[in-house]
């Protein structure tokens, strides 16, 4: 049921990455919190690593508003479920204002979602290296797309007080208000590595310290009355509120029938062998035209996968209570998006949190495992000398038990990860390279697994600077086809491993069919 809905909103943009819209984003949600007031945070685009700063900053979690993972339509709705009970949103933008996913147009844009929210947009320059021109940059922003509203700007490292009075003498005569100006300083900068900021669970006590001199430089330099005025003049949403339980019940998984042990396999030639259970070749894919070193035979090993797995070796749940599904947090894996573990929930699940880095055992009682993203890379001998851990996870991959696993656990699953011992339940090895692959996939479900059946097409996103041999096992998660066609990830027993990092929003029985899974294996 569509209902309307008005939270006072912002979206912090910028010409360009490298202006300064973390700093804004996250100093102006620590400011509003210190008013007392309730801040919704929230970041354009599928980066994990800004929410956590966004989260320190506002005390409630950071959500994502990605408009390629989720489809536009989604964009309102889960900003609504974030933003319930709160004073004020502040959406922080992704590069540069108008750029979106690849040859898309201006999908998943900030500009985009700014005309999705109906929302204010506060551009943030860096006026470091110019001063009247300041006013073309901005005149050309705010008239390129006539249905985004530049509010108004916060000027960035601005250099001295002479600079600022020929920055606003500039835009004065443009007409364009000027919010906030913040001069050059040092103390708010935050250590980046080979994917950006490092993470806020690395570094709690520095991460701290950097939110609070990002809302101190907000707060000496900004109009807050201001912007909280414009926030108010956002229009109001006509839609519902994204819920998890109710997606649930409107988006019935694919039938899950559970092979009966020693039943004989099915003839993979058949139009129907082995049932929903069967591989198939996705419409839109063509495997002959995709190669990689365990493409021979993909279709085939799939569609008796299943029907080869041993029986169970642990007792089958007596009631439909809750199930026990084990998600990997602490600093090696903090990428996640929220509404995971909300489906996860709502599907019947209760999601543990463990620390691959320091717990030795898997949850008692745990009956699927999450591993999600993170840096692996960077605790690789951590994560090997937790030896009982990595035994415990093989061991309850062998039973057939749901295992996902998405880039970082892709990694941990792995034989080995940088020539240190991992978990062993793929049979493959991976390791660091100077590459960076980077940039959303449309991909198929190229075999069943406990997250889809074969045909399944869900968006992703890829973000690494990785690669594991081979790429994809014989029975592939996904076919992908740009940047090139090629299969990608492994499905072996309930295991489904992949570097795609996706958003079961977009797809919310992937969550039902997890748990389902967990039930039944």
């Amino acid at each position: 049921m569509s209902s309307s809905a008005s939270v006072p909103r912002l979206v912090v943009a910028a010409p360009s990455s490298g202006s300064g819209k973390t700093t804004v984003a996250t100093g102006l949600m620590a400011a509003f919190a210190a008013r007392g007031l309730a801040v919704s945070p929230h970041k354009v685009g599928p980066d994990y690593i800004d929410p956590g700063y966004h989260a320190l900053a506002s005390g409630r979690v950071g959500r994502n508003l990605d408009a390629y993972l989720c489809g536009p339509e989604l964009v309102a709705p889960l900003f609504l479920h974030g933003a319930r009970g709160c004073d004020i949103a502040v959406v922080e933008g992704v590069m540069g204002m108008f750029d979106g996913a690849a040859g898309e147009g201006e999908l998943a844009s900030t500009a985009h979602v700014a005309k999705l929210l109906r929302a204010p947009v506060v551009l943030v320059v860096d006026a470091s290296s110019q001063s009247r021109s300041v006013a073309a940059l901005v005149h050309g922003f705010a008239s390129w797309d006539p249905e985004v509203r530049v509010g108004g700007v916060i000027l960035n490292k601005v250099a001295s007080d002479r600079h600022e009075e020929l920055l606003r003498e500039a835009l004065e005569s443009a007409g364009v208000p000027v919010f906030g100006v913040l001069r050059r300083v040092t103390q708010v900068d935050t250590p980046s590595r080979h994917l950006g900021l490092v993470p806020v669970a690395e570094r709690r006590a520095d991460a701290v310290d950097s939110v609070a001199a990002m809302a101190e430089q907000v707060r000496a330099g900004c109009d807050l009355e201001g912007l909280m005025a414009l926030a108010r003049g956002a229009g109001a949403l006509s839609c519902a509120v994204w819920d998890a339980a109710e997606v649930l019940a409107s988006s019935p998984p694919p039938p899950l029938p559970v092979p009966s042990p020693g039943a004989p396999p099915p003839d993979p030639r058949s139009s129907n062998a082995g049932g929903p259970e069967s591989a198939r070749t996705p419409e839109g894919l063509d495997s002959a035209q995709v190669t990689h070193p365990g493409a021979r035979g993909c279709v085939e090993s799939a569609a008796t996968a299943a029907w080869a797995r041993p029986a169970p070796t642990h007792p089958h749940p007596t009631s439909d209570g809750p199930v026990r599904v084990a998600v990997a947090g602490g600093p090696a894996f903090t990428f996640s998006y929220a509404e995971h573990s909300e489906l996860l929930t709502a599907a019947g699940a209760e999601v543990i949190v463990f620390d691959p880095l320091r717990d030795e055992q898997l949850p008692d009682g745990t009956r699927g495992l999450v591993i999600g993203g993170g840096f692996p890379e960077v605790y690789a001998a951590e994560l090997s000398a937790n030896e009982p851990l990595r035994r415990a996870v093989s061991a309850l991959a062998e039973t057939g038990a749901p295992v996902a696993a998405e880039c970082a656990g892709l990694l941990y699953l792995c034989r080995e990860l940088d020539g240190q011992p991992m978990c062993g339940v793929l049979d493959a090895s991976a390791r660091m390279e100077e590459k960076l692959t980077l940039g959303y996939r449309d991909a198929v479900a190229v075999s069943d697994s406990s997250l889809a059946v074969a045909g399944t097409r869900m968006r992703g996103h890829e973000f690494h600077r990785t690669v594991v041999e081979p790429g994809a096992g014989d029975a592939a998660a996904w076919g992908v086809r740009v940047p090139r066609r090629r299969l990608e990830g492994f499905v072996q027993r309930g295991v489904h491993a992949s570097y795609l990092h996706t958003h079961w929003a977009s797809q919310p029985g992937v969550a039902r069919r997890f748990v389902e899974r967990c039930r039944t294996s």
